[in-house]
């Protein structure tokens, strides 16, 4: 597994992985796709927008080789006391049985621990059991914390649910 820093010109392929992998539909759809919100969940403006604001923030890719295609990503931002923030964990939906979003996770979680990670944090929408789940099974625990969903801001897409808000997970390293 190869994971480097993402270039400029992976944030095509970037952008497309993680739109396909959260909202795509019919056979290449991922098994946790956010089905409660319409719309894309990035685009080019909110990609540079987001990396400019948080100048510390590591978007990783992942391939097999260093010509291959992307085959993942995943977005690592460190925080205070040794706490990182984890995000855009995704992989190519048709590769899922290969169990590349555990190793792609066990690989973000060791470049966070190299840099100083003592604890890695993440938010996930609220009615993603079967993610939720699969993190829990993953060493991460919930906090009891929750965070509102930002609903009126549709950058992100629309959210077809009026009951939605994030849950924090976190796990010691």
């Amino acid at each position: 597994m190869l994971l480097n820093p993402a270039v400029e010109a992976d944030y095509p392929a970037i952008i497309d992985l993680v739109n396909l992998a959260y909202r795509g539909t019919g056979p290449s759809a991922s098994w946790n796709i956010e089905n409660f919100i319409e719309g894309q969940r990035l685009n080019d403006s909110l990609l540079r927008e987001d990396l400019a604001a948080k100048p510390e923030t590591h978007l990783l890719t992942y391939r097999d080789d260093a010509g291959g295609p992307l085959l993942g990503t995943v977005l690592l931002d460190p925080k205070k006391d040794g706490i990182w923030y984890l995000g855009l964990l995704t992989v190519r939906p048709d590769l899922q049985k290969r169990k590349l979003g555990r190793a792609l996770l066990v690989a973000a979680e060791n470049f966070a621990k190299e840099r100083g990670a003592r604890r890695i944090q993440m938010t996930v929408v609220n009615v993603r059991d079967i993610l939720i789940a699969w993190y829990e099974r993953r060493g991460y625990t919930l906090t009891g914390e929750t965070r509102p969903f930002p609903y009126g801001d549709e950058r992100f897409g629309k959210p077809l649910r009026d009951d939605l808000y994030f849950v924090v997970l976190q796990k010691d390293l």
